[in-house]
């Protein structure tokens, strides 16, 4: 059976379970394999561990050497932890970490120094990520004195090639964060992560604290170097308008778990998971002639210290309660990422259903 768009639909359990993307061998930059990311509570004077907040619960994840995913989600989803933890900016609890077809899971902090020329990050605060006691030249060469390169002239000149190449002056090296703007201080931290021209960046929410405007101009910037260094990018907001326009793919996220993934247009044309179509659902429309039907989810987001059994989404979610499934299969079977299109995953019981 073929939907409106040709694509075959399948029924609920007819979905192919396999790992996400599933990139041919060499071609995937980085692959994930149950990956989880968890974080001890305790109490009392002991300060005996009590249980975990599972902040990344089990995530498989192939980006392909080139591409831009995106990460989704509502605040406290993971998306943030999951990118840290991919850096090792944040220890995996399990899973593994292979970036170049090597496992850097578990490798020495002196081996991992010689990975992160390759994996670098550029974070949410643009105020909060540089030393305000530092000038620009030293905050972006910093990362080149610790991978070696010693000459202090050799250094300031790619300060200033790289300034120049996310829109700044070069004589800007000798001035400090507090003289610029907020996008300015951005493009400061997108300098320092180009800096050791890496092979990957992970952007932890890069424009959220920007004036829209100014949003525009960066994310524009961020698509011109990446074509210009052949940068692999993980793209981490809540933004959709935003993720729609940087990403190839979208994951989106959900108590610590991916919840779908597909095409940046095949997400936003056919979501097939309730939790994506609410989040959609949600997106203002400019057109005053356009109605949308806004799907509103009841409930708070549960804790991901005592998330609910089975399907994590079952107590918000209107497609269990019309099944009546919130105490049937979705609270007993935990829904496993399917292949219910050609490159469209997602973790429902009802997927098919949905499309």
């Amino acid at each position: 059976m073929l939907d409106a768009a040709g694509a075959p639909i399948l029924k609920p359990g007819e979905g192919t379970a396999r790992p996400v993307l599933v990139a041919p061998a060499g071609e995937a930059l980085l692959r994930v394999r149950g990956l989880r990311t968890y974080f001890p509570v305790r109490r009392g004077l002991l300060q005996r561990t009590i249980g975990y907040i599972k902040a990344v619960d089990g995530v498989d994840l192939d980006v392909k050497q080139g591409e831009t995913l995106g990460l989704v989600g509502e605040s406290g989803c993971g998306k943030s932890t999951l990118g840290r933890t991919i850096l090792r900016l944040i220890e995996p609890t399990a899973g593994t970490i292979e970036f170049e077809g090597k496992d850097i899971t578990k490798i020495s902090r002196g081996r991992m120094k010689k990975v992160r020329a390759d994996l670098q990050m550029i974070f949410q605060d643009p105020i909060g990520s540089l030393n305000p006691r530092m000038s620009i030249g030293d905050i972006v060469g910093e990362g080149l004195l610790v991978h070696g390169v010693r000459r202090r002239r050799r250094r300031e000149n790619i300060v200033r090639e790289v300034l120049m190449k996310v829109g700044l002056r070069p004589e800007y090296l000798n001035r400090y964060p507090h003289e610029f703007s907020g996008g300015q201080r951005q493009r400061i931290g997108i300098a320092r992560a180009l800096a050791l021209n890496p092979k990957m960046i992970v952007a932890d929410e890069p424009v959220s604290a920007l004036d829209v405007s100014i949003q525009s101009q960066v994310l524009n910037l961020m698509v011109e170097l990446r074509h210009e260094f052949n940068l692999t990018y993980i793209f981490v907001a809540h933004n959709l308008a935003v993720v729609a326009y940087i990403s190839d793919r979208i994951a989106v996220m959900y108590l610590g778990k991916i919840v779908e993934l597909a095409a940046s247009q095949e997400l936003y044309d056919r979501p097939l998971h309730p939790y994506t179509q609410s989040l959609l659902s949600a997106i203002p429309n400019p057109d005053p002639g356009h109605r949308r039907d806004r799907i509103k989810l009841t409930g708070d987001v549960p804790s991901p210290f005592n998330p609910p059994s089975g399907c994590h989404f079952r107590t918000r979610c209107p497609l269990a309660r019309a099944k009546g499934t919130q105490n049937g299969i979705c609270a007993e079977e935990e829904p496993p990422l399917k292949e219910w299109r050609t490159g469209h995953f997602a973790a429902c019981h009802f997927a098919g259903e949905t499309a």
